[in-house]
């Protein structure tokens, strides 16, 4: 009788609609998980305090209100809110071993994660515009980049990713679960959550195709344009003194993007190639996609740029 009762409790959350999903920590090196939350945490430490302090830094210092500051503002923000939206399950699961997460709550923070990847996306293509009209046509900058064209092209950022990421996890919802719901990281991370789907997920498909065309799709051609236009302009200038000068003020955003999109590369390959990479890489991996900007785009900005290095330094000086 005992047997028939956990056959049948197998058989129901093998379709459960509402299943609740198993995260991964680090595999292999569950024992040390106590150990391995000390660089996690230091790493997350670096984050918030660093992306904090360039907030604080620009929203307190006159000189530092124009265009390429707010823009930066912008995506320390987002890089704050990237660091909390798994900030909760990577270390519980490393301090406490709290692997269950409910489908309600794995939707949850999908849409914050994928929210604060997509805006990220989009703030650093209105940088490589700000680069773009500060180097190709500096006469109209402060025309081109007025104030309400920069909260526009805020706006426009919010408003792109709840056009993509609300349908895509409101038909989430009514998929169906039928296999072992062990997932492959320490959050919940759409590609991985719906691989578990065993019902129809066609429109899944189709939305997931139209958001990564709407977002990476256009995101990814329109900064390389960006760029080309600017090596174009610049290599049009006689003096070289005068173009590494222009180009050393493009370095911070080149280096944003490429912290931003080899992570975003490599974690999709090793979701395309998932059957042969080991499970140790797909942890990695996601931890990297997630942690490698917030921690390093606050140390980028405060090397390259002077303004932001001296206001940082005098904050941290005077306390």
């Amino acid at each position: 009788m005992l047997q028939i009762q956990s056959n049948m409790k197998i058989l129901s959350n093998l379709s459960a609609k509402s299943p609740n999903f198993l995260l991964t920590g680090i595999p292999s090196l569950e024992s040390a998980q106590a150990w391995i939350s000390i660089p996690f945490c230091c790493l997350y430490a670096i984050a918030l305090s660093g992306n904090s302090a360039i907030l604080f830094v620009i929203i307190t210092q006159q000189s530092l209100h124009k265009p390429m500051y707010y823009f930066l503002s912008m995506l320390s923000a987002i890089d704050l809110g990237l660091t909390v939206s798994t900030m909760s399950t990577t270390l519980g699961i490393l301090w406490f071993d709290a692997r269950e997460i409910s489908l309600d709550a794995c939707i949850i923070q999908m849409f914050f994660l994928h929210a604060f990847t997509i805006m990220e996306s989009g703030v650093l293509v209105a940088m490589a515009f700000d680069r773009y009209v500060a180097i190709c046509n500096p006469l109209r900058y402060t025309t081109i980049l007025t104030i309400s064209r920069i909260i526009q092209m805020g706006l426009l950022v919010i408003l792109r990713f709840v056009i993509t990421i609300t349908p895509l996890l409101l038909l989430l919802k009514p998929v169906s679960f039928c296999r072992m719901n062990a997932l492959s990281h320490s959050y919940c991370y759409y590609p991985d959550v719906i691989k578990l789907a065993c019902s129809d997920i066609w429109a899944n498909n189709i939305c997931g195709l139209v958001s990564l065309i709407l977002t990476t799709g256009i995101d990814t051609p329109c900064i390389i344009l960006s760029y080309v236009l600017i090596i174009h302009s610049v290599h049009n200038i006689a003096s070289p003194q005068e173009r590494n000068t222009l180009f050393s003020t493009c370095i911070s955003h080149i280096g944003a993007v490429a912290v931003f999109y080899n992570p975003v590369i490599s974690l999709s390959l090793v979701h395309h190639y998932r059957r042969s990479a080991p499970k140790v890489v797909h942890s990695v991996m996601a931890n990297v996609y997630l942690l490698l900007p917030p921690v390093l785009n606050p140390i980028i900005y405060s090397v390259k740029a002077k303004q932001i290095r001296k206001a940082v330094l005098s904050l941290y000086l005077t306390k």
